[in-house]
C-alpha cells in the first residue's frame, strides 16, 4: 500500500505537475480542516481543496495560491471556539 506521498506523487505524474511541496501539502490540509471545523461540513473540504487546486494551477507560486485560499476560506468560515 503506497504512502501518502508516493500516491501523491504518482497523481502529480499521472496528471503532468510537479510533486507537491511540503509548504503545499500544509497549506492544502491546512484549507481544509479550515473549512471542515468552520462549516461543521466535512464534505466542505474536497470542494474546497478543489477549488484550492484550480487557483493554484493557474499561478506561477501554487503555495501562495494555497494559502490566499486558506485565509480566505478562514474569513468566510471561522472555527468555532465553543466546544
Amino acid at each position: 500500500m503506497p504512502d501518502r506521498t508516493e500516491l501523491t506523487d504518482a497523481l502529480a505524474a499521472h496528471v503532468g505537475t510537479a510533486p507537491l511541496t511540503q509548504d503545499e501539502v500544509e497549506s492544502v490540509l491546512d484549507l481544509a480542516g479550515a473549512v471542515a471545523h468552520g462549516t461543521g461540513d466535512r464534505t466542505t473540504a474536497p470542494l474546497a481543496s478543489f477549488l484550492a487546486g484550480i487557483a493554484a494551477a493557474t499561478t506561477g507560486d501554487r503555495a501562495a495560491a494555497l494559502q490566499d485560499v486558506r485565509r480566505r476560506a478562514a474569513e468566510l468560515a471561522p472555527a468555532s471556539d465553543a466546544s
